[in-house]
């Protein structure tokens, strides 16, 4: 099992490297262009964020945190609902362009979160960004690149199937919603980082940085 395993992803990769490769190309382009954003941000928009995160971090130092409970499960409602949206995209023809936006705009907000904090707070907003903001996102971002390439190889065959139907779409449905029900599954691993380890590692931070 373990061996077919293996060399269903070998293929898997061989077959799909193009879409990787480009799918994380855009991912980053949106990094890079969330943190350029930051920029462009007027002084009044900057320091209204900044009192924001000023208060927000001073909250965590004082042991006000969010029920844990309440923030796993909304963190993984709302990666569910994405996941899910670039999922039922990738059943219809016309939603390949916007995958591509919603995997642009996940880039956008990781970029735009880590540049702000950066700017603004320079070494101490680094430090908070790498345990509130890189934790979760080095599984999250993978997932969201995988879905995003699984979803636009699936609305690919569709439209080569409605000019040429040469492959059956139900085993190939199947396999599609079976990814989707281990991404679900795996979502449990960022949702808890998120809900359980970043808010520690924020307070332990936030405490120290005051």
């Amino acid at each position: 099992m373990g061996q077919q395993m293996k060399r269903a992803v070998r293929i898997h990769l061989k077959e799909h490297i193009s879409f990787y490769t480009f799918t994380m190309v855009l991912v980053f382009i949106g990094i890079f262009f969330g943190a350029i954003i930051v920029n462009s941000l007027g002084i009044d928009q900057k320091n209204d964020l900044y009192l924001y995160l000023n208060r927000f971090f001073g909250q965590v130092s004082d042991e006000h945190l969010f029920n844990t409970k309440d923030l796993f499960n909304q963190s993984f409602t709302h990666y569910i609902k994405y996941l899910g949206l670039l999922w039922v995209l990738g059943l219809s023809v016309i939603g390949l362009p916007i995958i591509l936006i919603l995997l642009f705009l996940k880039g956008v907000v990781i970029g735009f979160t880590v540049g702000f904090l950066v700017s603004q707070m320079g070494f101490k907003g680094l430090l908070l960004s790498l345990v509130s903001v890189l934790p979760q996102n080095l599984i999250l971002v993978p997932t969201f690149i995988v879905v995003g390439v699984a979803s636009i190889s699936f609305s690919l065959r569709l439209i080569r199937m409605h000019l040429n139907r040469t492959e059956p779409f139900f085993p190939l449905l199947a396999r599609y919603a079976l990814l989707m029900l281990l991404i679900v599954a795996l979502l449990v691993i960022p949702s808890s980082i998120e809900a359980y380890i970043s808010p520690y590692l924020m307070k332990t931070v936030a405490g120290w940085l005051h």
